[in-house]
């Protein structure tokens, strides 16, 4: 990821506080498609296990966050060498707090089972917008790994895609517990637990955006797509 240093040992803990923050991304991934994979299946165990993974990931952004600081106070850097380490702060406080919403699915998941809530609900149309949103993460990893900008555009882009996903189904569950009062609580769950995947989306974007800047020097976030692009291009 980083380019190349005067100094190799600082080379080197960039290289390693890098590759923390991959290790972060994969584990929450695996956070998701078990979260995911509880919803469409009902399945306990697979979202008790979203539950376990928590406290690693907790543990994980200390340890990254503290290795960051020392190499800040160590090396004093300037310039981007600054503003990568600043953005892979970011991208750690953000993969966490992904992973918070993972987990909130899957407690929105065993509330839906332990109530007994009706089939019929529509929780398998959450697989488009769930796919999307583990998508754009993914991509998100894949983009700062390589400091792809062009990447990191697209993405922002796609996350309007998950956005008017969300609005629709919001929409259908209105009409769902219009039509049958007794499907009002466990709706309410569908929609907490869509909303937690709308925000998975919301962080990827984040992520692309410290891309952008890191490359090129310019804070994007809350600016329109046509500024993006002109920054970008």
């Amino acid at each position: 990821m980083p380019d190349k240093h005067l100094s190799t040992q600082f080379d080197s803990e960039l290289t390693s506080v890098s590759s923390q923050v991959m290790e972060l991304g994969g584990l929450v991934e695996s956070q998701i498609r078990q979260a995911i994979y509880a919803l469409h299946h009902f399945s306990l165990e697979a979202a008790h296990d979203v539950t376990a993974n928590e406290t690693r990931v907790n543990a994980m952004e200390i340890e990254i966050d503290r290795d960051l600081s020392s190499i800040i106070a160590r090396r004093q850097p300037t310039a981007r060498d600054l503003r990568l380490l600043i953005a892979i702060s970011k991208t750690t406080a953000n993969l966490e707090r992904v992973g918070d919403e993972a987990e909130k699915i899957a407690r929105m998941v065993v509330s839906i089972i332990e109530s007994g809530a009706p089939r019929s609900l529509p929780s398998l149309e959450l697989r488009y917008v769930a796919d999307l949103a583990s998508g754009l993460l993914n991509k998100a990893l894949d983009a700062f790994a390589r400091l792809d900008v062009n990447a990191a555009l697209s993405i922002l882009k796609e996350d309007d895609l998950i956005d008017k996903e969300f609005d629709g189904f919001v929409r259908k569950l209105i009409t769902y517990m219009m039509e049958d009062p007794r499907t009002i609580s466990p709706s309410l769950d569908l929609l907490f637990l869509a909303k937690a995947i709308e925000r998975i989306g919301d962080h990827a974007k984040n992520i692309a955006e410290f891309i952008i800047y890191v490359v090129k020097g310019e804070d994007v976030r809350h600016s329109s797509i046509d500024r993006v692009e002109s920054v970008v291009k």
